[in-house]
């Protein structure tokens, strides 16, 4: 029999994490730990997906609702949420279940990440938001490219604030940044649940759940957010789907085109997804989200909490 433990339920988006998830934290007497980067903001619940009071009412989470839109939120104050959430329902006697697609997340968590070294250079950090602004976030993901081809694969080129870390990393200590990660281990078991669906499948669920998220007042909500003043670069507002709504409010796009560039974007999302959890990697025992998968992902979890864990 494991001591501590972790399971953690990851895959792409839309693939149906947080309903299985609910199911196995109620059995498992577990509790949920976000490993969502856009789960954390008020305000921020219908374009999210964000988990329902009613189901949060059935398992306690941790790592939602905990800032507000224009607030700074980054990968350190994540895992050090996350590591003490963890703690937390350890304490109690109970099972962290880490739920989520944001890969760097959850990686770091179950890898232990040091964050790499921070620039005092506020010069170069100007220099590329100001060639930003002027020239494109392009031109600074293809300068990431150059030096780090793998980070530039999981870094959207959209998120400026990423890419914009990421070349400062490479200033100070001249460095590829995704050879830059030490890790420390944590000190509890892991055991890795992937959820995934033919991609056909997956974009149709995809497009059906943003009709679903305007019938809800998805459009209400980004109006909202853009009535309190929220700065322009805040990363809440770069998300996929409140960034193209903001513009069809502001007059800038038809509503058809906003909608057609969320579910190109959220497509390329789900592509950028597959870099951080592979098919092939063999830690994580994937299942795909069909007809009697929770009998089989419950035989995965019974076994592997009943089994002694080996040496390393």
């Amino acid at each position: 029999m494991r001591d501590k433990l972790l399971i953690a339920i990851l895959g792409p988006t839309g693939v149906g994490k947080t309903t299985i998830s609910l199911g196995f934290a109620e059995r498992h007497k577990g509790e949920i730990v976000s490993a969502d980067s856009r789960l954390v903001y008020h305000g921020m619940d219908i374009g999210t997906a964000k988990p329902t009071p009613a189901e949060q009412m059935r398992v306690r989470h941790h790592l939602i609702d905990v800032v507000e839109p224009a607030d700074d939120w980054n990968l350190a104050k994540y895992q050090s949420g996350a590591g003490e959430a963890i703690d937390n329902i350890h304490v109690r006697g109970k099972i962290p279940f880490l739920v989520g697609g944001t890969g760097q997340y959850i990686i770091a968590v179950l890898e232990g990440w040091t964050p790499p070294p921070k620039s005092q250079d506020v010069g170069f950090r100007t220099s590329l938001e100001q060639q930003a602004k002027e020239t494109g976030y392009e031109i600074l993901h293809r300068q990431l490219e150059d030096i780090d081809p793998i980070a530039a694969e999981r870094i959207d080129a959209r998120n400026v604030r990423r890419v914009i870390r990421a070349l400062e990393i490479y200033h100070v200590t001249g460095l590829p940044p995704s050879q830059l990660r030490s890790k420390s281990p944590p000190d509890f078991d892991v055991l890795k649940i992937g959820l995934t669906l033919p991609r056909d499948q997956l974009y149709a669920r995809i497009d059906a759940r943003i009709e679903e998220m305007m019938e809800a007042g998805w459009l209400d909500e980004v109006e909202t957010l853009l009535s309190l003043n929220i700065p322009q670069g805040a990363p809440s507002m770069s998300a996929i789907g409140y960034a193209q709504l903001a513009e069809y409010l502001q007059g800038k796009v038809e509503l058809d085109e906003a909608l057609a560039e969320t579910r190109r974007l959220t497509r390329q999302f789900v592509r950028r997804q597959a870099n951080w959890f592979k098919p092939e990697d063999p830690s994580i025992n994937w299942f795909i989200n069909d007809e009697g998968v929770e009998e089989e992902i419950e035989g995965c979890i019974s076994t592997w909490v009943d089994t002694e864990p080996t040496e390393a």
